[in-house]
């Protein structure tokens, strides 16, 4: 694309000790984080709600939150997980007088039931997730822009960012603060800012597909339950997969990646199906919201032809707002986070959290399969997300958090959940307030007394 210089006025705000970029999982943890520890935060969105890909983009399902014995996604992403939890969504009844304490939660949520996918596949009422952020961020006095798209960057030095552009309702706009969080996903403001970053495979182009979830309403719910296994809980239909991969009337479902969780009474909430995306293109993205909408009437038609007793009345109500994007940039840290670290299930003296998902690339080579089935936890185990990963290697007042962290491609298949993510937010948004009340950069600050927070804040790690 070709470039021209053009004069435009920009509005300037200069009244943040941090802003927050993304207010997806990772990116209200920050912001809320941040404001626990007394700075004035200012987080931007660029849709109309915050949760990211469990609000905006439908995802029906959490991932586990503990390691097959205990929690260990503690803190906020306990407190977001237990107040957006929607007992009257299990059918059996089997989520309801939760006792909300951490430490009584695995055993009295999961160890009762030894039901096969139970740990797997929580519901996610994504109105009332998205309540759930509204309250915490307006609980703690976070200022919250929607509409808001981060377009551009305004450097103090080569290490330093001054502001960032943001365009909404009022045209552009400058916005200057002490400390920046980078919690896009796809680390754009840290890119911008000239930190050093991969994508999906490096030279190979290799990027994993991205689903687009939607949800079908007037399903019955009785033989959804009685004639597909493990349906009230999510992950796989018997052989109504591989009928719908093979009907050539239906080209556009080409495997039987098909994840849904019972929502509520008559509602389906659907993981399913793969598109192909460049994540930084503003046209593949745009292209692959259309092939998303049709892809999920397919399934639609698909299920309610050949499993017309659940879904012949079936209607599809909603299809998400965002693309489910599984990866794009992972920023050069202080610290690369790689697959032998998950392996060896290391700890780390900087820890900020545990991590116990499983490798999960969708698409991925013989070689790969081959280091997931080495890597494979049993039980109890897990393994720590330093600090240093959240540390762009160039910049000095500005983290990352969620999906974009200094991991390697394989470990990045596990660290790019949503728990995940709620966690390195919640150590992002904590540091960054500690470096704005000591004056100390990104990269020394006081770790003893970040995890010392962290801790005292309900935080789980060694």
């Amino acid at each position: 694309m070709n470039t021209r210089n053009y004069n435009t006025e920009i509005t300037f705000s200069s009244a943040w000790d941090v802003i927050v970029v993304g207010g997806g999982p990772a990116g209200c943890t920050a912001a809320i984080a941040a404001a626990r520890g007394g700075a004035k935060v200012l987080l931007l969105e660029q849709t109309g709600a915050l949760g990211g890909m469990g609000t905006q983009g439908l995802v029906p399902s959490w991932c586990p939150l503990s390691d097959g014995e205990k929690m260990i996604y503690r803190g906020l992403a306990l407190d977001v997980f237990r107040n957006s939890l929607v007992l009257p969504a299990s059918p059996d009844g089997l989520l309801n007088g939760i006792e909300p304490d951490s430490e009584k939660m695995y055993e009295q949520l999961f160890m009762p039931f030894n039901i096969p996918g139970v740990r797997d596949g929580i519901p996610i009422d994504c109105e009332r997730l998205k309540r759930t952020y509204d309250n915490l961020i307006e609980s703690f006095g976070v200022e919250v822009l929607f509409h808001s798209f981060v377009c551009n960057v305004e450097k103090k030095s080569d290490t330093e960012l001054d502001a960032i552009i943001v365009a909404n309702k009022r045209g552009l706009t400058a916005y200057q603060a002490k400390f920046f969080v980078d919690a896009t996903g796809d680390g754009d403001v840290a890119a911008w800012s000239g930190a050093d970053f991969e994508v999906g495979a490096g030279n190979s182009g290799d990027i994993q597909p991205a689903t687009f979830c939607f949800q079908l309403a007037n399903v019955d719910s009785f033989y959804y339950r009685t004639l597909w296994r493990n349906c009230t809980y999510g992950w796989h239909p018997m052989s109504v997969n591989k009928d719908l991969v093979e009907d050539p009337e239906f080209p556009n479902i080409r495997d039987n990646h098909l994840c849904n969780n019972f929502q509520g009474p008559g509602i389906i909430g659907y993981n399913a199906g793969h598109l192909h995306v460049d994540p930084l293109s503003p046209e593949s993205l745009s292209q692959c919201m259309i092939a998303g909408r049709k892809l999920a009437y397919d399934f639609r038609t698909a299920l309610a032809k050949h499993a017309p007793e659940t879904f012949s009345s079936s209607l599809l109500v909603k299809t998400a707002e965002l693309p489910g994007i599984r990866e794009s940039r992972r920023i050069c840290g202080d610290y690369i986070l790689t697959w032998r670290d998950y392996a060896e299930r290391r700890t780390f003296e900087d820890e900020i959290g545990r991590n116990c998902y499983c490798i999960d690339i969708h698409g991925s080579s013989p070689e790969v399969e081959k280091i997931q089935a080495q890597c494979r936890y049993k039980k109890g185990e897990s393994h720590g997300i330093p600090y240093r990963s959240l540390v762009p290697e160039k910049l000095d007042n500005l983290l990352v958090a969620g999906r974009c962290i200094s991991v390697d491609r394989i470990v990045h298949g596990s660290t790019r959940i949503m728990p995940t993510c709620l966690v390195t937010g919640e150590a992002a948004g904590s540091a960054a307030a500690l470096a704005v009340h000591s004056g100390q950069n990104a990269h020394n600050i006081n770790v003893v007394e970040l995890r010392k927070t962290l801790k005292q804040h309900g935080a789980f790690f060694n």
